[in-house]
């Protein structure tokens, strides 16, 4: 979808306002075009995520989620939120469209943060600044 969004604006960029919104359009569809693909070639399975099942003998603990998740999501719809408002202001709503389209994986991503923070058997009221570390 990306790859036909940055074709699409590509096609009609000019020496116009217009045509520069068109140009910057293409730009970014393009960066997360190549941001995703090398996700893909970067990106390794995890352990046991090969379909195979955890063992039966072995509970598998609740975690809790610190309100970090919460925070994270909740600002990242804010600012999305914002983009978009601001998209509207400056150039109308088939813009803010365009822009939600392209914001979208932000939303979703933000969206499930909220969720899975609100869903959580516990909780803690906790928020951690401080970078995350996975120790292995």
């Amino acid at each position: 979808m990306l790859i036909v969004v940055a074709f699409g604006a590509g096609s009609r960029v000019a020496d116009t306002r217009e045509g520069l919104l068109y140009e910057v359009t293409a730009l970014l569809a393009g960066l997360a075009g190549v941001s995703l693909v090398l996700y893909g070639w970067v990106s390794r399975a995890r352990p046991g995520a090969g379909g195979m099942s955890p063992p039966a003998d072995k509970p598998i603990p609740a975690q809790s989620r610190s309100a970090t998740d919460l925070l994270v999501g909740a600002v990242g719809l804010v600012i999305a939120g914002g983009l978009v408002a601001g998209i509207v202001l400056s150039a109308g709503a088939l813009w803010a469209l365009m822009g939600f389209v392209l914001l979208l994986p932000m939303i979703v991503g933000c969206a499930y943060l909220c969720l899975r923070f609100l869903r959580a058997p516990q909780r803690t009221w906790k928020i951690e600044l401080r970078r995350p570390t996975h120790h292995r």
